[in-house]
């Protein structure tokens, strides 16, 4: 009965919102992390049962509407390489080779405004993220989406075929 001692995610929100502590952003990001390969290993197991041949991995980070604070990446396995977006991360599995390639990254509409407005103070760090950016803005990686979707081999399969519009 372990499972009636375990608290909820709103709970756990609840006490955060009543807690003083602050916590940094390095401690919240490791914690955000915990467990992101693994889910990765699991939808890559997904799509090898699902779909023949390559196929991608949609992450998608969303904010609880209930609870703000709280945020949850979601792992998709698809046939088809989906539309850049805002708060997504691409990977392609690649069954020849057996091998999972990051494509890219487009955080927050937010994050992205600031990245992009101040692209010349941008730290050297955090250079790669900035051209993903500017890629997803100057429709780069749009035409690097339909690039792959062509190249897939999609006659007769539907599988995938549904966008994700915000």
């Amino acid at each position: 009965m372990e499972a009636e001692n375990r608290k909820t995610v709103g709970e756990y929100y609840l006490d955060a919102l009543n807690s003083n502590e602050e916590y940094e952003a390095e401690e919240l990001r490791r914690e955000m992390q915990k467990g992101y390969e693994k889910q990765i290993l699991e939808c890559v197991d997904r799509g090898k049962k699902e779909f023949d041949g390559d196929f991608f991995v949609q992450v998608e980070t969303k904010k609880e509407r209930l609870t703000p604070n709280v945020i949850r990446n979601y792992f998709i396995p698809r046939k088809t390489c989906p539309q850049p977006f805002y708060d997504q991360t691409i990977y392609m599995y690649h069954k020849s080779e057996d091998a999972l390639e990051f494509l890219w990254v487009v955080p927050s509409k937010d994050t992205c405004v600031v990245y992009r407005d101040n692209a010349l103070n941008i730290a050297p760090e955090e250079k790669d993220l900035l051209n993903f950016i500017l890629d997803f803005y100057d429709g780069t990686l749009h035409k690097e989406c339909i690039k792959l979707n062509e190249d897939q081999d999609l006659a007769g399969d539907d599988n995938g075929r549904r966008e994700i519009y915000a």
